[in-house]
């Protein structure tokens, strides 16, 4: 008797089943196809219309990059509004020197004494830029320009005469002294003068030397100085106590 109960439910078991089965249910729904954006999509061409000689569509030649997400987008736009706004620094410009005040040269002297020289110098003090001691060797009163001594008189005499015939005047034959039988050419208070007559003497062939006449001063000390022109060089003239004051080129202050 349960042989038969089992029997009868697994049939109506199986009717059920087979009954759910042929029951039609509608198609489940297709999800909706998500698309990227700048992306080409392929679409398939149905069989029956290659078949009927429908044109084939090209597959695309490339893809189309896939865009940057817009958080970095924008912050690239931001760089580059950023590297655009903001200004090079200015490089500045070289600051002109202060132009140096010009400077006036003089010489401070006579000065007996070196010792006399530095004392004036240490007066002066801080209106002088620079400053140096010169020593002025002794000059004499006067230069003389003389031949050669001969030996006689009657030899001083002939020579005296050739020296006419060469054009020369302004002569005497010395007659005693250290400088007897010599012929004198002239006298002159300066040294150039006196080199300008033995040049020309030498140039006739005659040969001459200049003789100091005498000492007019010993040797003396000077103060060559360079002062800016704010101060005063009658005042500085003043305060040195040099008895003389000489204009003075830069140039040649050491």
């Amino acid at each position: 008797m349960l042989i038969r109960f089992l029997i009868v439910a697994l049939a109506i078991l199986n009717l059920g089943v087979a009954l759910w089965w042929m029951t039609p249910r509608p198609a489940p729904a297709a999800a909706p196809e998500v698309r990227e954006t700048g992306v080409a999509t392929l679409e398939l061409v149905p069989m029956d219309a290659v078949d009927a000689g429908a044109p084939a569509v090209p597959a695309p030649a490339a893809v189309a990059a896939v865009p940057a997400p817009a958080a970095l987008q924008d912050a690239a736009k931001a760089t580059a509004t950023s590297a655009v706004a903001t200004p090079a620094p200015a490089t500045p410009e070289p600051t002109a020197a202060a132009p140096s005040r010009p400077l006036q040269c003089s010489s401070f002297g006579p000065f007996q004494s070196r010792e006399q020289a530095q004392a004036a110098a240490a007066a002066l003090g801080a209106d002088l830029s620079r400053s140096q001691l010169r020593e002025v060797q002794p000059k004499a009163a006067s230069y003389r320009v003389l031949t050669s001594q001969a030996a006689s008189r009657e030899e001083a005499q002939a020579m005296a005469r050739r020296i006419v015939e060469a054009g020369f005047s302004d002569y005497f034959i010395i007659a005693k002294g250290d400088d007897a039988n010599a012929v004198a050419l002239g006298q002159y208070r300066n040294r150039e003068g006196a080199e300008r007559r033995m040049a020309a003497l030498a140039a006739a062939g005659f040969p001459v030397r200049i003789v100091d006449n005498g000492v007019e001063a010993g040797a003396s000390w000077w103060l060559d100085v360079a002062h800016a022109a704010t101060a005063a060089a009658d005042d500085l003239h003043r305060r040195s106590g040099a008895a003389q004051r000489q204009a003075l080129e830069c140039a040649r202050l050491r």
